[in-house]
């Protein structure tokens, strides 16, 4: 089965700069989001950077004011963003969903197969 490139895209805040100009745990005192790296996205959460993991083929990526994330790999028990709330995807095998539910991926529904048609997350039992 094909994987769904489930990129989450993220509204960069002005101040935000290059990739790589800050990591997690350093203290934050903005809102939005950057690139750690090419697979780890950064949101600022409570005064500090927190990392998100973008395991899909397309990683983290900035481009303008925009910065995306491939969560279209990402496993049960990922850190997500507060973006990506209650927002669903296809887990990598194709046999179940995740749902982003408090800041981390839970596995919401086992499938016989899962897809995504039209941008909504088909799970059929």
């Amino acid at each position: 089965m094909r994987s769904f490139l489930f990129a989450v895209v993220f509204a960069a805040s002005s101040l935000l700069v290059g990739c790589g100009s800050a990591k997690a745990g350093d203290k934050c005192d903005t809102t939005g989001f950057l690139c750690a790296d090419a697979t780890t996205a950064l949101e600022c959460k409570s005064g500090a950077w927190a990392s998100l993991p973008c395991r899909g083929p397309n990683g983290c990526a900035r481009s303008g004011q925009t910065v995306t994330c491939d969560m279209s790999a990402n496993l049960e028990g990922d850190a997500c963003a507060s973006s990506a709330e209650a927002k669903g995807l296809c887990a990598p095998d194709g046999l179940s969903t995740l749902e982003c539910r408090g800041g981390v991926l839970v596995k919401a529904s086992t499938c016989r197969s899962c897809s995504v048609v039209n941008g909504v997350v088909d799970c059929q039992h």
